[in-house]
């Protein structure tokens, strides 16, 4: 069972027989791909110096010298003026993200890939990596010296245990020498310098650049939750109006209410299979105090196997309630597949469950124009209401200490990783990266692409977005939690051995990783972890 299931993205729209209305993503294209207004060639806005053309609101995608993707671009020509700078960049990417910077996006633009060039004079060669196999490629790689790579994208918890083999660099010089500007109040993280210690850094020196933004974002069927009929019997049943939840209790009770399995109606279906329920765990766990119930001490002792872990526990075992029979083992093609098909009144995925399934283009889908999104259900606490989301798997760059042009390399990722090149390639929709940077949010193709009623909601949700294990281990801790929760579903074990055997084998793992090394990870990790409660409605 330490085998994590891991369907990807790109899997899921490829297993077109049991995802009921999936369709590839060549034809689930946003209505807004069309010919726009052709600008002249190389036609640049006033001040700017790069940026791409060809397309009607290109400017907005452009940059002046005093810009991250300016500063990132006149840097690469300086060193091309003192032959410091590489022919080439190979560029190691999960296969179903290359779309993003290989195909034009609108009509009349060019690709990711051609503006780099051009500007450059650097080739990017994109090597595909299967999907799944991100870190298993990068290790075999790194321990073979195989230098087969200058840049990995790897899962964004991978940081701290590549970090520790010394096979990724540290980025601190750079991003002082060139001012990324990930933290500006306007275009950069969410959260600001937490956003960026959350998604960049390891025990606190930058080590990666976000190129995702996998948060965890609940939806639910708004035709469902405005239906009047359903509106009143469920206020006559519980003494309070139809929502989408605040609370885990009222997301239980409205599920509860929702689940008609004999009218293929589940009430939610938030996953429970392995290798991806345990973050559906860990928002029940986390939100368990003010403003967050962690899993380490600062003394590095677990505290899983307490009260906070033994009802969360609980809670996501007895949740399994209103699932479908088969929730176990289902994944990302029976999820999406039975939201697209009306099967479930609510559910927690990726954000791009809107852009794909509440899509015109997606003939077989049932539920376009039918979906709403909510923030994260939570609980009253002291006053307030804590409601926690995870951020799971989410793409991560870094450059391999054996290339030999490490400063180009991270120039290369600051400009594509910076908020105009980042919203610009995030709108395209042959990919899987993701928003997660304000300007994204606001930006009008994002928006037209994961439409408007959702990146307000998805915005909210990552300002409320705890880490998942991000420190050397990870995968070894995740395991031992993960097996123990698939236990406890299936009723060998009860939630309390789960979190107990859980806990002596995080303390097994702990001294083998080292234990003053990971308290410090822990201590580091903590700045990462959001403050923000919210006020309880009356």
């Amino acid at each position: 069972m330490s085998n994590l299931f891991r369907m990807s993205r790109r899997d899921l729209l490829a297993t077109g027989g049991r995802a009921l209305a999936l369709t590839a993503a060549a034809g689930i294209a946003p209505q807004f791909i069309r010919p726009g207004r052709a600008y002249a060639a190389d036609a640049l806005a006033p001040g700017m110096i790069g940026g791409p053309t060809g397309f009607d609101g290109a400017e907005r995608y452009q940059y002046g010298p005093d810009t991250p993707e300016g500063r990132a671009i006149e840097a690469i020509k300086a060193m091309k003026g003192a032959g410091k700078a590489p022919t080439k960049i190979v560029l190691g990417l999960s296969d179903g993200s290359i779309g993003q910077l290989t195909k034009p996006f609108p009509a009349g633009a060019p690709s990711i890939k051609e503006l780099w060039e051009k500007e450059t004079g650097i080739t990017l060669e994109i090597v595909g990596v299967p999907n799944g196999q991100e870190f298993t490629k990068t290790m075999q790689d790194i321990s073979t010296k195989g230098g087969s790579f200058d840049i990995y994208a790897v899962e964004w918890n991978r940081l701290g245990d590549l970090a520790e083999t010394g096979g990724i660099i540290k980025m601190d010089d750079y991003v002082a020498a060139h001012k990324p500007e990930w933290d500006d109040p306007q275009r950069g993280y969410v959260n600001g310098k937490k956003g960026v210690s959350l998604l960049n850094q390891y025990r606190g020196s930058t080590y990666g650049v976000s190129l995702d933004g996998d948060f965890q974002v609940w939806n639910y069927r708004a035709d469902l939750f405005n239906d009047e009929t359903e509106k009143k019997a469920f206020a006559d049943k519980h003494g309070y109006p139809l929502a989408p939840p605040t609370t885990f209790k009222q997301l239980d009770e409205i599920a509860a209410f929702f689940h008609r399995p004999d009218k293929g109606l589940f009430g939610c279906t938030d996953l429970r299979n392995q290798g991806w329920g345990y973050t559906n765990w860990y928002q029940r766990f986390t939100s368990m105090a003010s403003p967050n119930q962690y899993l380490f001490g600062d003394d590095g002792k677990a505290l899983i196997n307490s009260e906070a872990g033994h009802k969360a526990t609980q809670e996501y075992i007895d949740a399994l309630s209103y699932h479908s029979p088969d929730a176990i083992s289902w994944g990302w093609p029976e999820q999406y597949g039975n939201f697209a098909g009306g099967g479930a009144a609510m559910t927690c995925a990726f954000s791009n469950l809107p852009k794909f399934l509440d899509n015109k283009s997606n003939e077989g889908s049932k539920i376009t124009g039918k979906v709403g999104s909510m923030l994260p259900p939570g609980r009253e606490i002291d006053g307030a209401l804590v409601r926690r989301s995870v951020l799971w798997l989410n793409l991560s760059a870094s450059i391999s200490s054996q290339s030999k042009n490490p400063e180009a390399c991270y120039l290369l990722l600051q400009w594509l990783g910076s908020s105009r090149i980042y919203s610009w390639m995030t709108a395209n929709p042959s990919g899987y990266f993701d928003p997660f940077q304000l300007a994204n949010f606001a930006d009008p193709l994002v928006r037209e692409t994961y439409h408007a009623y959702h990146m307000d909601v998805v915005r909210e949700t990552v300002s409320r977005t705890v880490p998942s294990i991000n420190y050397p281990g990870a995968t070894a801790f995740h395991n031992a939690l993960d097996e123990n929760l698939v236990a406890a579903l299936t009723k060998t074990k009860t939630a309390e051995q789960a979190m107990a055997d859980t806990e002596k084998q995080w303390t097994r793992i702990a001294r083998r990783i080292g234990e003053d090394k990971l308290i410090e990870a822990i201590k580091t990790n903590k700045q990462a972890w959001p403050t923000v409660v919210d006020p309880l409605q009356g």
